[in-house]
């Protein structure tokens, strides 16, 4: 089943992809993990959260798939030296693995890109041995908050979310989280929400800058200008609120996400 990454892998986006870590990103999880547990880290990107992963289950081993070999190719380079951690190639709907194959399948940030989100969730939940766990981790676009009140910023919002539409995606992922797991089949759930917070100068200029740049290069840009959703002009304008919104020494802004972790 094809699907389309709307953020594609333009540097701006792996920019924000790299900054991922365990305890970052996945801190709902970590308590749970064990040191003997095999994990399947599905749509890995470059793989800073799975080789976080790997480090607390020393005993255990880590695989990170991902659907882009060149991706899969930079994650591999964080392998070197750490005997209990893997990357390679993958489909999250046909998982080449046997059932029962995981103590705990795990993806994050990645049910919002996909069309069928609870087929994928099956899949997770086939190669996950009994008693182990299915952990998921999505932001909620709609939910995102910040300040100040820019219009412009509302541009944005409402473009993204109908850019990701059009890809087939759902970009208000984190709310959906708890009903896509039920629809799924999965039970024992476990359901949370936990935030990433911008508002230092530094991490404003980090954030602003690396949606200005995507705003106007990545995949996105292409996908919003291509399916007639906006001008470049338009995109122009949005990165330049960017800008502005990162240059405000109040600027705030917060990510919600959902979390949601099912045993088997």
């Amino acid at each position: 089943m094809p699907e389309v990454y709307t953020h594609g892998h333009h540097e701006s986006v792996l920019r924000s992809h790299r900054w991922r870590t365990a305890e970052n990103s996945a801190a709902y999880l970590l308590p749970h993990l064990k040191p003997h547990m095999r994990i399947l880290d599905v749509g890995c990107g470059p793989g800073t959260i799975t080789a976080g992963l790997a480090g607390y289950v020393p005993q255990g081993h880590v695989t990170g798939i991902d659907a882009a070999p060149d991706i899969v190719e930079q994650a591999r380079e964080l392998t070197v030296g750490r005997e209990n951690l893997d990357f390679t190639t993958g489909d999250v709907y046909a998982l080449d693995y046997p059932d029962d194959t995981f103590c705990v399948v795990h993806a994050h940030q990645v049910l919002q890109h996909l069309s069928d989100p609870v087929l994928a969730l099956r899949e997770m939940h086939r190669v996950t041995k009994p008693g182990g766990l299915v952990a998921a981790r999505d932001a909620d676009y709609g939910a995102m908050v910040w300040y100040p009140s820019l219009p412009v910023l509302d541009d944005w919002l409402a473009l993204y979310e109908k850019v990701a539409r059009g890809n087939g995606g759902e970009p208000d992922a984190g709310r959906r989280m708890h009903a896509w797991a039920r629809a799924a089949g999965l039970a024992d759930l476990m359901v949370s929400t936990s935030t990433w917070t911008y508002a230092t100068p530094e991490d404003r200029d980090w954030w602003g800058g690396l949606w200005a740049d995507r705003t106007v290069k990545s995949a996105y840009a292409a996908n919003a200008t291509g399916g007639g959703h906006a001008t470049t002009a338009d995109l122009a304008r949005i990165a330049d609120g960017w800008r502005a919104w990162a240059a405000d020494p109040d600027g705030w802004f917060a990510v919600i996400h959902g979390e949601i972790l099912c045993r088997a």
